[in-house]
């Protein structure tokens, strides 16, 4: 039994949850009469919720019953790692910034937006605010360009096929067709530049962050005001630092996937 719970509690959401734990290493599968049981949910609420997971790629028929596929892994994972790399770059970007004076980010891919999970900043007076949390359509972002340019072909187009979810409506907006030479060019020479496409005044650069095994996991950038640096500076002077920051974090995060994890049995 559940204790109170507010008016806002979503009672399908929390039984959802509730099939997912019911999977544990000794019992990968379990049959519905199973899940059943281990939640004290009626059978026919356990078998909607299956065939729903099901549908989202959360669980897979087997032999007997049900049992989970990789795809649970993005529940956590994605929050895990965001805070690893944060915790791992953030000496590195407080240095960059401390060096150049000049605001400093790191970002991720959902969908076709990127969204902001670390952030060092200085004072300055830009036209849009930008916060841990922040999303913007990744095509017109230094640090999106770097992250799509990361992807294989066929889930490029599926990334950009997704609707921007950042409300923001961003001064270039490329079809696929006209975007792809873009990330051509981000590929070969390992950075991306941004002059004022996502908003007026506007201009940064951006460099990826790899996986040990060489992946695009994540980037980061040096913005600053269109204003105040021209973009033969920004690639000059910025850019270098930035470029080696982007590779210290790298390597930071690939020594800290060869870490050996130790699992605590109960």
């Amino acid at each position: 039994m559940r204790g109170e719970t507010g008016p806002d509690f979503i009672e399908a959401l929390a039984r959802g949850l509730d099939v997912l734990r019911c999977f544990q290493p000794r019992q990968p599968q379990l049959t519905l009469s199973e899940v059943a049981a281990a939640t004290g949910l009626a059978r026919p609420t356990v078998r909607r919720i299956l065939l729903t997971l099901d549908e989202l790629g959360y669980v897979a028929t087997a032999e007997r019953g049900y049992r989970l596929t990789p795809r649970v892994l993005e529940l956590g994972m994605a929050y895990i790692s965001s805070q690893g790399l944060w915790e791992l770059a953030r000496p590195h970007l407080e240095r960059l910034v401390a060096q150049n004076n000049e605001s400093s980010s790191m970002a991720q891919l959902d969908g076709s937006d990127i969204v902001y999970v670390a952030r060092v900043a200085v004072p300055k007076i830009i036209t849009l605010a930008v916060t841990v949390g922040t999303r913007f359509p990744a095509p017109a972002t230094s640090l999106g360009k770097v992250l799509l340019a990361g992807l294989p072909a066929d889930r490029l187009r599926q990334v950009l096929a997704e609707p921007s979810r950042s409300g923001i409506t961003p001064r270039w907006q490329p079809t696929v067709e006209e975007l792809e030479p873009a990330l051509r060019e981000v590929r070969a020479r390992g950075w991306a530049l941004t002059d004022e496409q996502l908003a007026p005044g506007i201009r940064s650069v951006a460099a990826p962050v790899r996986d040990g095994e060489g992946r695009v996991i994540a980037a980061m950038n040096v913005t600053v005001h269109a204003a105040e640096t021209s973009v033969e500076y920004l690639t000059e002077h910025h850019l270098p630092p930035l470029l080696r920051t982007a590779a210290e974090v790298s390597a930071d995060w690939a020594a800290w996937q060869d870490v050996p994890r130790v699992v605590l049995s109960r």
